[in-house]
């Protein structure tokens, strides 16, 4: 199936929580100089999204996501950085554009650092090629991104770090998550790597979060509850992050309390976060 179309969701709660956690690894991950690193991504999607577009207007979920925080002047300093990312793709003061997590590594990652993007669906990569441009840093597959991950890792850098963020339109997609995450760190077991899911009230979820937490590896499990329905809505969103920078966590428990209170509803569960080390 090839239906999901992330422009629908640009810009909501769970792009704020997986772009500022993208964000932070980034900015820790670019202060060893001279220490190139490869960013891979392997649902990319277009690249950016225009949020008075057909798609992101439909639904308008930014709305009740980076655009409550668009004007905050209190926002946490890892919550700033990441807002400061997205005003760099917007011209005016007026929030237009939101940045995909391909455009958001390329803005913090200079001409020594490489970038690939792995898109499946057909139009999607397309605008992502157009997108990219003549941009050498970067190279763009219309491809199957977990299948990818296969051949290309470890990369010549021997650095990395891995963005995992399948749209779960297929439940097939939660194991090929895991296979992927768990086969990805035996072959490069010092990569980075953050994968996204969402928090539903489903047993193929549960088991999911339940096999990463097993996983033998240094991570972090975030999960961001904004609504309290229950059933198949999706009620948030969680991330699992493998080798995190050891400030990871300090960061976001810094600031998920204000971002809790800025985009939960009322009712929602706390937010949560736990390490686990080898």
């Amino acid at each position: 199936m090839l239906s999901y179309r992330h422009a629908f969701h640009a810009g909501n709660h769970a792009d704020v929580l997986k772009h500022l956690a993208e964000v932070l690894i980034l900015q820790y991950l670019v202060q060893k100089e001279g220490k190139p690193l490869r960013y891979i991504d392997t649902h990319s999607g277009p690249g950016t999204y225009a949020l008075r577009a057909s798609f992101s207007s439909k639904n308008r979920e930014f709305k009740s996501g980076i655009a409550r925080l668009w004007d905050r002047g209190d926002l946490p300093s890892p919550v700033q950085h990441y807002v400061d990312v997205v005003r760099s793709f917007n011209a005016s003061s007026e929030l237009l554009f939101y940045p995909g997590s391909p455009a958001i590594a390329s803005a913090i990652l200079g001409a020594a650092h490489r970038l690939q993007f792995f898109e499946l669906h057909p139009a999607d990569a397309s605008i992502l090629g157009g997108w990219v441009g003549r941009d050498r840093r970067i190279k763009v597959a219309q491809a199957d991104g977990f299948l990818a991950l296969k051949a290309i890792l470890p990369p010549p850098e021997r650095r990395a770090f891995v963005m995992i963020d399948p749209p779960y339109e297929v439940k097939t997609d939660y194991d090929r998550a895991i296979s992927a995450l768990e086969n990805s760190c035996k072959k490069f077991a010092t990569g980075v790597y953050a994968l996204w899911y969402p928090l539903l009230d489903r047993d193929d979820v549960s088991g999911f979060v339940k096999k990463l937490k097993a996983m033998p590896v240094k991570s972090l499990l975030v999960e961001f509850p904004v609504q309290s329905l229950t059933g198949d809505g999706m009620r948030g969103s969680g991330l699992f992050i493998v080798n995190p920078p050891w400030i990871l966590h300090k960061q976001l428990e810094d600031c998920l309390p204000y971002l809790h209170t800025a985009l939960a509803e009322s009712g929602a569960s706390p937010w949560s976060i736990r390490s686990h080390r080898e």
